[in-house]
């Protein structure tokens, strides 16, 4: 990628896509091509192939998706499977008809089986049955993966999967039930502090683990394999770092001054026992992550005050 080529960030608006604009324009590059879904809507293919064949992107980064926790998964499935496979179903084929020079899926960690050893390695995909609250989400983008490796194998597309484990940062989703677990705490924690409550309630047990990667260090670490990186397959992009959603808790508490207490709510959903990447496919080839869990909940909570408190 050379300072004037055309960068498309399909999903620019989005924690993920921002995070890449924001590296690119970090990096010096100002040729870089957005649309709002008002103007272009990505499940429409024929609004994808006219934008694509006036605007011929060099570089694609696919980072728009219908996205959610654990509820909006299970609640809206056939909007989730829908439009994920309309989206990167459009996208990739206009970048494959327009000549596109390179492009980057991103997909995410629940592509992986519920039971899958741990830490997820690149080869666990399709070796056990998904966890059944996202499993459409999943299966669109295990399909995404699937044809960026059939564009490479049949017109030798230099297209890249990336798989990123859960994200948080600047523009995320702080919505009451719609939202990822950490944005969800935040929310939760900042309201109990604010309106004097004596508990929070947190959904299931505790007990499950998760992985953390500030958004910022994603597009870093996006920008690096998107220079660095063309095989067939996918790349885990993570911390390799877990802790319980118990401790989790604790830390957002720390974070934010909350002095009350902590309940569990065990008859709620708390999806997989734990979804820990292994990231060393990625530390090999020269990059790892910068910023802590820490650090990185003390600037997500910052972005959360300015934006979202009225």
């Amino acid at each position: 990628m050379d300072k004037n080529s055309k960068i498309y960030i399909a999903g620019h608006r989005g924690m993920v896509g921002s995070a890449i604009y924001r590296k690119l324009e970090n990096e010096g590059f100002t040729n870089l091509l957005t649309r709002t879904s008002a103007q272009l809507d990505l499940r429409n293919q024929q609004q994808v192939a006219d934008f694509f064949a006036q605007e011929k992107p060099d570089y694609v980064f696919l980072a728009a998706a219908k996205v959610g926790g654990i509820v909006a998964n299970n609640t809206y499935r056939a909007d989730f499977l829908y439009d994920n496979l309309q989206i990167q179903n459009n996208v990739i084929h206009s970048s494959y008809l327009n000549g596109v020079t390179k492009l980057m899926f991103l997909g995410s960690s629940c592509i992986y089986p519920k039971m899958a050893p741990q830490p997820l390695k690149e080869d666990y995909l399709l070796t056990g049955p998904l966890e059944e609250t996202n499993e459409p989400y999943a299966i669109a983008k295990i399909a995404g993966i699937k044809m960026c490796d059939a564009y490479r194998a049949q017109y030798g597309c230099n297209y890249i999967s990336v798989m990123p484990t859960n994200l948080y940062g600047y523009n995320d989703n702080y919505h009451p039930q719609n939202s990822h677990v950490l944005p969800a705490l935040i929310r939760r924690f900042h309201e109990a502090k604010e309106q004097g409550a004596p508990v929070v309630t947190i959904w299931g047990s505790g007990t499950p683990k998760r992985e953390f990667l500030f958004a910022d260090d994603l597009a870093a670490a996006c920008y690096y394999l998107m220079q660095n990186y063309d095989e067939s397959g996918l790349v885990n992009v993570g911390t390799g770092e877990d802790l319980s959603i118990n401790d989790l808790a604790l830390l957002v508490k720390k974070i934010l001054g909350y002095e009350g207490g902590i309940q569990f709510d065990t008859s709620k959903p708390e999806g997989t026992p734990r979804k820990l990447m292994d990231v060393s496919k990625l530390h090999n080839r020269g990059w790892q992550h910068t910023i802590g869990l820490e650090e990185g909940i003390k600037l997500a909570y910052q972005d959360f005050l300015k934006n979202n408190i009225k």
